[in-house]
């Protein structure tokens, strides 16, 4: 009966955790500030986790030992159980938050030596490169070097997601935000529309291929010499 407990538990993890992982996996990242979305996503896991087993430790010892729980201890439990470990918790979640959201954010300051447009559109991606050169639905990235994207919209809201390479951002009409991403490893990842944008939503999606800087560059000319 152990044994079959033991390998079903097992079985139970690997499905699980199969979901880690993937082209589109947030929790399977390949760049600095995927990382710190990762590492993040980890950190309210646990600290979850913690505060779901404080709790149901003190549930079950309400019920199952009430005339344990005297007056004095009944505060304790309350005390500790109920504010002080929560409260320490919530502290370093914030913390946590300030800490690595700072990896995120784009200093206008600062900018990325490549800048690129990410145009939306029902239901189509367009980059427009330095130089004049466009694509549809793959956004061709010099690994190992950040890049900004410059995010805007021909009509509704939209919103550009690379999982593994960073955030989100929103592409409003008439608004151009911007988002940092970066490739550690040359290789193609999956990008989608993260926010729902009409009837094909689920088929606007793109790809991100990371080259080494010279294939990125000779790919630049390509792509010029193949537009109009």
């Amino acid at each position: 009966m152990h044994r079959r407990f033991s390998r079903g538990l097992a079985l139970l993890s690997a499905f699980a955790l199969s979901g880690c992982t993937g082209n589109l996996s947030a929790l399977s990242p390949a760049g600095p500030s995927a990382s710190a979305i990762a590492t993040l996503w980890w950190i309210m896991l646990i600290a979850g986790l913690a505060i779901f087993a404080a709790t149901t430790m003190a549930l079950a010892v309400a019920w199952w030992r009430p005339a344990w729980l005297g007056q004095r201890r009944s505060r304790t439990l309350i005390l500790w159980g109920g504010l002080v470990l929560p409260s320490a918790i919530l502290v370093a979640l914030v913390g946590s938050a300030f800490a690595l959201g700072e990896r995120l954010l784009v200093r206008r300051d600062a900018p990325a030596r490549i800048q690129i447009e990410a145009v939306a559109r029902q239901w189509q991606w367009e980059f427009r490169y330095p130089g004049g050169s466009t694509s549809l639905d793959i956004l061709h990235l010099p690994a190992g070097e950040d890049v900004d994207l410059v995010v805007t919209t021909e009509d509704v809201i939209h919103s550009l997601w690379v999982p593994r390479l960073g955030g989100k951002i929103d592409a409003i009409p008439g608004h151009r935000n911007r988002i940092r991403l970066h490739a550690d490893v040359p290789g193609r990842f999956g990008g989608i529309c993260a926010e729902f944008c009409g009837e094909r939503h689920a088929e606007m999606h793109f790809s991100v291929e990371a080259h080494e800087e010279p294939a990125f560059m000779n790919q630049l000319r390509q792509l010029g010499r193949n537009d109009p």
